[in-house]
C-alpha cells in the first residue's frame, strides 16, 4: 500500500496488519526513461504527445529495505510485517522441478503397455517396410533403439506421434516424410513418424536420443500449411483440452528494431533511423552486434563500428537517438504464440503452469515460453506448416485430372498409385541446368549456380547441397570443393594418406569431405573406439568449444586413435579438420528429409511442368512478385500461362493439356461463392456460348456487377468472341434487366428454360435481346485494366518485344533480381513505368515514388530530391526506361534508391511487339542431320512469332535470326521431344 494518512485507521479499525509495498516496474530509478521510452513504443505514441499513457515521477523501481523504511518512517511496523510475509514464502524449487510429464497414448488395447503397444506396432511397420522375415539388421537396430525408448519411458511419445500422422493420412492431409534428427530412428520408420530408411541412407539413431545424454525426444511434424490448424485441433479433442496449450513467445527488442523505434518516439523522420542502422555492421548469421558493444573495446567486433561510433560522436540527434536505444534493447516489447509449437502433458496443465486465454477464439496459451516447459517435463511438439507439401499435393491431383496418371510421394503406394522413384535422370538434368526456381530449398540464386556447379546425379548429392549451402561451410568454401570433387575439376585427396582406407566407408560417399555430423560421429566410433553415444557427445562438445571439455575430449580421441596404432601426425591431421568443421556441421537426418521434399518438387517440376506450375502459382495466392518470378519460369520451360476463361478457369491455376490456365480466384473482386456458382453451373448446363447465354445460365448470386465487369477486364469472355469494350459498356444494364425475370422465374413465376431454338442468338431465354459493340479498346487501355484485375500482364505485355532493348540497357530482370536474395549493392533495370507517386519532405523538397515493372515482375524505385531535380521530367506513366541505383531492404522489402534514369528508343522494336522464340545449341550440335529436323520443326508450327537461335561456341554465342515466325504454344513440345530440353530456351 502506498502511503496514505486514511489507511492506518482503516488497519486499526478492522484489526488488519499494514503492509508496506512500492509499485515497481523498473529496478533503478535511472531506468525510468527507459522505461517510459518502453511504454511509448507500446502504445505507438510519440515522446512529446501531450495525450498519451505515462507515469508521473520517477518513483516506480525496486526500493532499497532503507529506502523503504525511510518512506514509511512514521510506519515502521508497515515495513516490518512486509517483512515476515517475505520470510513465510518458501522454496520454489519444487513448483519448477522437472517431472514425467509425458503424454500416454490412449488407445493401447487392455492387457497392453505402452511399450508392449510399440513394439507391436513396429513389427507390423517393419514387415510392411521390409517384408517377413524382418531381415537381421533391421532387427538388430530395432531392438537397439527399443532398449534404449523403453527403459526411458518415451514409448508413448512415439505412439502419439505416430497416431497424429496416421491421421493426417487418414484425413488426406499431407505429411512430411521427416525432419529434424527423428529420420535417424528406425521405430519412427517403422510407425510411419518418418519415411527415409535410415540404414539406407546411414542416418544415426544416437543422433536424436542418446543413453549417455538424456533428453526427452523432440519430433517436428510438418503438414501441408492449409491444414496445419486442423491438425492442432485433432491434438487438443484427442488429448484433451485440459492437457493441451499453445505456446507463449516473447518478443524482444533487438539492436535494430530499438534504433527505430526510439527514434520515431523521439520525433525523428523514418530516414534517420534507417540511416543510423544502415551505419550498424552487418548481421552475422542473424545477429546484429548489441549496442553496448559499439564502445566495448573488448568485443569481438568492436572494430567493425567504426561508421557508427562517428555518428555518435558527431551528431547529437544520432546520439540521442542511440542513447534512447541502448535503454529499451533487450526489454520484452511484446508477447505472441509461437507459430508451431504444442505444449501436451498427462497431468491437467493448470496444476502445473499459468495458462491465459486468447479473447478472439478462446485458445489456451502457457504463460511461460517453451524452454521453461521443457524444464518442467512438459513436452512439446512442433506442428508446421509447410506450403510446398500442399504444392506437391496439389500438382498430384492436377496430373491425375490432366494425365490420367495415378503417381503419389507414399512410400507405401496404394493399388493403382506409383511411387516417385529416386533415380530420374530427367529430375537431376533439371537440378544440373539450376532450373530450380520453386522447387523446396533449392530456388535461390546462390543454391542454383552450387547446383550448376555440382550437377547431381543421385539423391545424396541433393542432401549433400542442402548441408553445405550455409554460411559456415560457404566460408570453408566446402560447398565448391564438393561441387569441383564431384565433377573431376579437383582432385579427390584424403585428409591423411594412413587414413584413407580407413574413412572410405565414411567419408567416401562425400568425395572424402566432411558434410555431416554423423561422420563426425562414424569417425569417432570406428577409428578412435567411442560408442555412438560418446561419439553424439564429441560432436557437441567440439561444437560448443569449451576449452576444458574439448581437452578432456581430446585426450580420449588422441588415446582411442592410438590404441588403434594410428600415427601422431593421422591423429592431429584429423583432429584439425574435424574441429572447425564441427562448428558448422549439419544434421544429415535433417537435410536427407527435407532433401527428399526437395527432389519430389524437382522431379515434379521436371516430369510435369504445367500441372506443378499450376500448383505453384495457386500457392503463393495474391503474392505478385513470386506470381511474376513463376510466370517468367513457366514462359523459360515453354509452359503457357493463359488468360482466365469463363469456359475453362476454375478457382485456382490449373493444367490443361500443356498449359496452364488462370485460376478465376486470382481476378480482383471476384469472391468464391461467384466461383462456385459458374462452375457449378458450368458443369450442370454446359459451357457458356455467349454473353448472353452465360447470362441466362448464371445464378443470381454470380450475376455481381462488380464481379462480372472484373471478368470482363481480366478477358474471362474473351474465347466467346466479344471485345471487353463492348461487354463493359452493356453488362450493367444487361444484368438489371436479368435480375427481375430471374427472379419471378425463382418463385415459378416464368420458364427459364424455353424453346431457345426460336430465339434471336443475341438473346437470352428469358428474351431480352443485348447488341454488343464489336470494337476495342485501344492496346494500351486493354492491357492496363487487365493488369488492374490480374495484378499483372498475361494475354500480352506492352514490353512485347522490346526485349532485345532492355536486356542492353540493365544487368538483370526484376524477377531475377527478387530471386536472388540480393539486398544491397549498385543494380541496373529497364522497364515500364506504371505509376509515378510523387511527394513532398517535411523541408518542402519534391521527391518521387515510380512504379517500374518488366515482363516478369514490378518493384518500386525512390528518387530522393537530388536525383529527382534530374529525372523529373522524364518521370511520365508508360515510358520505357532504364533505372540505376542502390537496392534497399526494409523489412524484408527491396526496392530501389534511384540515382540514374534513361527513357529509351523502343521505336525500332520489331515484330509488331511479338517477343521471339530462343532456341540454342552447342557448336558441336550444328549438324546436318539436326539443321533439318529444326527446319521441320519450325514449318510444321507456323505462327507470328520469330524465332532466334543462339549458337554456343568455347570462346563466344552467335544469335542467328532464322527467318521463321512459329506458334510458340506448339512449337515447345516438338522443340524439347525432337531436339532435347535444353534446346528450348523460352519466349523472351
Amino acid at each position: 500500500m502506498t502511503n496514505s494518512t486514511s489507511q492506518p485507521h482503516i488497519g486499526h479499525g478492522l484489526s488488519i496488519p499494514l503492509l508496506a509495498t512500492n509499485d515497481a516496474h523498473y529496478v533503478l530509478e535511472e531506468h525510468a526513461d527507459a522505461h517510459d521510452n518502453l511504454l511509448c513504443i507500446g502504445v505507438g505514441k510519440d515522446k512529446n504527445d501531450p495525450g498519451r499513457f505515462r507515469f508521473n515521477g520517477t518513483g516506480y523501481y525496486l526500493k532499497t529495505a532503507a529506502g523503504m523504511r525511510e518512506l514509511f518512517s512514521e510506519l515502521p511496523e508497515a515495513c516490518d510485517n512486509t517483512l515476515l510475509i517475505a520470510e513465510r514464502i518458501e522454496s520454489y524449487e519444487q513448483v519448477f522441478a522437472p517431472e514425467d510429464e509425458m503424454p500416454q497414448y490412449p488407445d493401447v488395447p487392455v492387457g497392453e503397455t505402452q511399450e508392449s503397444w510399440l513394439r507391436r506396432e513396429c513389427i507390423k511397420g517393419l514387415e510392411m517396410r521390409y517384408g517377413s522375415p524382418i531381415p537381421d539388421p533391421v532387427m538388430e537396430r530395432f531392438e537397439t533403439e527399443m532398449t534404449v525408448i523403453g527403459p526411458m519411458g518415451f514409448s508413448s511419445y512415439f505412439l502419439v506421434v505416430a497416431d497424429i500422422c496416421q491421421y493426417a493420412r487418414n484425413q488426406r492431409i499431407p505429411v512430411g516424410p521427416g525432419r529434424g534428427s527423428a529420420t535417424g530412428s528406425i521405430v519412427a520408420y517403422a510407425t510411419r513418424i518418418t519415411e527415409l530408411c535410415p540404414l539406407e541412407h546411414g542416418l544415426l539413431f544416437e543422433r536424436f536420443l542418446n543413453p549417455e545424454r538424456i533428453n526427452p525426444p523432440d519430433v517436428d511434424l510438418d503438414f501441408d500449411d492449409r491444414h496445419r490448424d486442423r491438425m492442432v485441433r485433432y491434438v487438443v479433442e484427442k488429448y484433451g483440452d485440459e492437457f493441451t496449450a499453445m505456446v507463449n513467445t516473447f518478443g524482444k527488442l533487438k539492436a535494430k528494431n530499438a534504433i527505430k523505434d526510439t527514434s520515431r518516439l523521439l520525433g525523428y523522420p523514418y530516414s534517420h533511423g534507417e540511416r543510423i542502422t544502415k551505419a550498424l555492421p552487418a548481421d552475422v548469421m542473424g545477429k546484429s552486434i548489441p549496442l553496448p558493444g559499439i564502445f566495448d573495446k573488448d568485443h569481438p567486433r568492436y572494430g567493425e563500428a567504426g561508421e557508427i561510433r562517428a555518428l555518435y560522436d558527431n551528431e547529437p540527434d544520432v546520439r540521442k537517438v542511440i542513447d534512447g536505444a541502448m535503454g529499451v534493447e533487450g526489454l520484452i516489447r511484446n508477447t505472441g504464440v509461437h507459430a508451431a509449437a504444442v505444449i501436451l502433458s498427462k497431468t491437467r496443465l493448470t496444476e502445473r503452469i499459468p495458462l491465459h486465454m486468447r479473447a478472439k477464439d478462446g485458445v489456451k496459451i502457457t504463460g511461460f515460453d517453451y524452454p521453461s516447459c521443457e524444464d518442467m517435463g512438459l513436452v512439446k511438439m512442433d506442428f508446421l506448416g509447410l506450403r510446398n507439401l500442399g504444392v506437391i499435393d496439389h500438382t498430384i491431383q492436377n496430373i491425375r485430372e490432366n494425365r490420367g496418371v495415378r503417381i503419389t510421394t507414399d512410400t507405401v503406394p496404394q493399388d493403382g498409385d506409383e511411387a516417385i522413384p529416386l533415380d530420374d535422370p530427367v529430375t537431376f538434368q533439371l537440378l544440373a541446368r539450376g532450373d530450380t526456381f520453386g522447387v523446396f530449398q533449392l530456388d535461390g540464386g546462390g543454391m542454383r549456380t552450387l547446383l550448376k556447379a555440382m550437377e547431381p546425379s543421385r539423391f545424396e548429392d541433393i542432401a549433400a547441397a542442402l548441408a553445405l549451402y550455409r554460411p559456415g561451410p560457404m566460408a570453408a568454401n566446402a560447398h565448391m570443393n564438393y561441387a569441383h570433387r564431384k565433377t573431376g575439376r579437383q582432385e579427390i585427396a584424403p585428409i591423411h594418406p594412413e587414413l584413407e582406407g580407413a574413412l572410405e566407408p565414411i567419408l567416401g560417399n562425400t568425395f572424402h569431405l566432411l558434410v555431416y555430423q554423423e561422420q563426425i560421429m562414424a569417425i569417432a566410433r570406428q577409428l578412435a573406439g567411442y560408442t555412438l553415444g560418446g561419439a553424439d557427445l564429441l560432436r557437441r562438445a567440439m561444437g560448443k568449444k569449451k576449452p576444458e571439455v574439448l581437452a578432456a575430449e581430446w585426450e580420449k580421441f588422441h588415446g582411442g586413435m592410438k590404441a588403434n596404432a594410428y600415427s601422431e601426425e593421422a591423429i592431429k591431421a584429423l583432429w584439425d579438420v574435424m574441429l572447425p568443421f564441427s562448428g558448422y556441421a549439419f544434421n544429415k537426418s535433417h537435410t536427407a528429409g527435407y532433401g527428399l521434399v526437395s527432389y519430389w518438387t524437382a522431379y515434379l517440376k521436371a516430369n510435369f511442368p504445367a500441372e506443378y506450375m499450376a500448383a505453384l502459382l495457386t500457392s503463393v495466392g495474391d503474392d505478385k512478385d513470386k506470381a511474376g518470378i513463376y510466370l517468367a519460369d513457366a514462359r523459360k520451360l515453354g509452359v503457357p500461362v493463359l488468360q482466365p476463361d469463363i469456359n475453362e478457369s476454375v478457382a485456382n491455376f490449373t493444367a490443361i493439356g500443356d498449359d496452364v490456365r488462370f485460376g478465376l480466384r486470382s481476378i480482383r473482386n471476384v469472391g468464391d461463392n461467384v466461383i462456385e456458382s459458374l462452375v457449378s453451373t458450368r458443369k450442370t448446363k454446359g459451357k457458356y456460348a455467349s454473353f448472353s447465354d452465360f447470362l441466362d445460365k448464371a445464378e443470381i448470386s454470380a450475376l455481381n456487377k462488380r464481379a462480372v465487369e472484373s471478368l470482363i477486364k481480366a478477358g474471362a469472355f474473351d474465347s466467346l468472341q466479344h471485345s471487353r469494350k463492348g461487354l463493359s459498356a452493356v453488362h450493367e444494364d444487361a444484368i438489371d434487366s436479368v435480375i427481375p425475370v430471374k427472379k419471378q422465374a425463382a418463385i415459378g413465376q416464368d420458364d427459364l428454360f424455353g424453346d431457345l431454338a426460336t430465339q434471336d442468338p443475341d438473346a437470352t431465354a428469358l428474351g431480352l435481346a443485348f447488341p454488343i459493340d464489336d470494337s476495342e479498346w485501344p492496346r494500351k487501355q486493354l492491357l492496363a485494366t487487365e493488369r488492374a484485375m490480374l495484378g499483372m500482364y498475361v494475354s500480352a505485355h506492352p514490353l512485347d518485344g522490346t526485349e532485345h532493348i532492355l536486356s542492353r540497357n540493365r544487368d538483370t530482370t526484376i524477377s531475377e533480381l527478387l530471386g536472388s536474395g540480393r539486398s544491397e549493392g549498385m543494380v541496373q533495370l529497364a522497364g515500364l513505368i506504371t505509376g509515378v507517386t510523387l511527394k513532398m519532405t517535411k523541408q518542402g523538397n519534391a521527391w518521387a515514388i515510380i512504379n517500374l515493372a518488366d515482363r516478369d515482375g514490378e518493384m518500386e524505385v525512390l528518387f530522393f530530391p537530388a536525383s529527382y531535380t534530374l529525372v523529373q521530367p522524364a518521370l511520365i506513366p508508360d515510358s520505357i526506361v532504364s533505372v540505376t541505383g542502390r537496392l534497399n531492404d526494409r523489412d524484408g522489402t527491396i526496392s530501389i534508391f534511384g540515382q540514374e534514369l534513361q527513357v529509351l528508343d523502343v521505336s525500332s522494336a520489331e515484330n509488331g511487339g511479338r517477343p521471339p522464340v530462343q532456341l540454342q545449341l552447342r557448336s558441336h550440335q550444328v549438324n546436318e542431320h539436326n539443321v533439318k529436323e529444326l527446319q521441320r520443326i519450325l514449318g510444321a508450327h507456323r505462327g507470328t512469332s520469330p524465332v532466334r537461335l543462339q549458337v554456343r561456341g568455347l570462346e563466344k554465342t552467335t544469335v542467328y535470326a532464322l527467318g521463321y515466325e512459329v506458334d510458340p504454344t506448339s512449337v515447345a513440345s516438338d522443340v524439347k521431344g525432337t531436339l532435347g530440353p535444353d534446346v528450348w530456351v523460352g519466349v523472351l
